[in-house]
């Protein structure tokens, strides 16, 4: 189960705090599917790769409450926190980088601490997406991730998508143990991945 972080309403669509849900909409073209509304508080597309499914999980609520479309997944599918994997932005990573997360606070993101709350555990395992850039600063980081990506922001959110989806991809089929041995391949010398749990 893949969950982005992202606000439902289109004209948060390009904004850097929807990254996740930019992720999942590049996952859902690779693999030819579209979202569809659920009887719960999110959109939902299915697939699978080779014989394991998956589902992609966008909340129809803003990013302060995803801990409650993520308890409803979990519920839905009675699926365990292992199950999950979230894609979130993070706005302290440069753009065109990622971490992977297995663990620990939220690194003041509220969609992660609501997340955090409504599953009573931060054993939660995130990809964090970088959206930061030299607009960026503590006194308008509200502004900041409400603001668009720009135009040269693209081709970098092209690559991390890709490397993101070969994470997405090792979850699916493995779990955690694989996602991390994908990781670490991804984050030899010069690449902008690593592992932090």
């Amino acid at each position: 189960m893949i969950l982005g972080i992202g606000n439902p309403n289109d004209r948060y669509r390009y904004n850097r705090h929807n990254v996740g849900f930019m992720c999942l909409d590049y996952l859902a073209n690779k693999y030819s599917i579209s979202f569809l509304p659920s009887r719960n508080d999110y959109y939902l597309a299915e697939h699978k790769v080779g014989e394991n499914y998956f589902s992609l999980i966008k909340p129809s609520n803003y990013v302060n409450n995803s801990g409650f479309s993520a308890m409803q997944a979990l519920s839905k599918y009675r699926a365990s926190i292992d199950d999950l994997l979230v894609i979130h932005d993070d706005v302290y990573l440069t753009t065109g980088t990622f971490r992977v997360k297995l663990t620990g606070g939220d690194g003041g993101h509220k969609g992660v601490s609501s997340i955090i709350y409504h599953l009573s555990s931060d054993d939660v395992a995130r990809i964090r997406i970088g959206v930061g850039g030299k607009e960026f600063s503590q006194d308008n980081i509200a502004e900041y991730v409400l603001s668009d990506f720009c135009k040269e922001d693209d081709r970098l959110l092209i690559e991390v998508f890709e490397n993101c989806s070969a994470l997405v991809e090792a979850f699916i089929c493995g779990g955690i143990k694989q996602l991390l041995d994908v990781n670490s391949k991804l984050a030899k010398p010069n690449n902008n991945s690593d592992i932090n749990s």
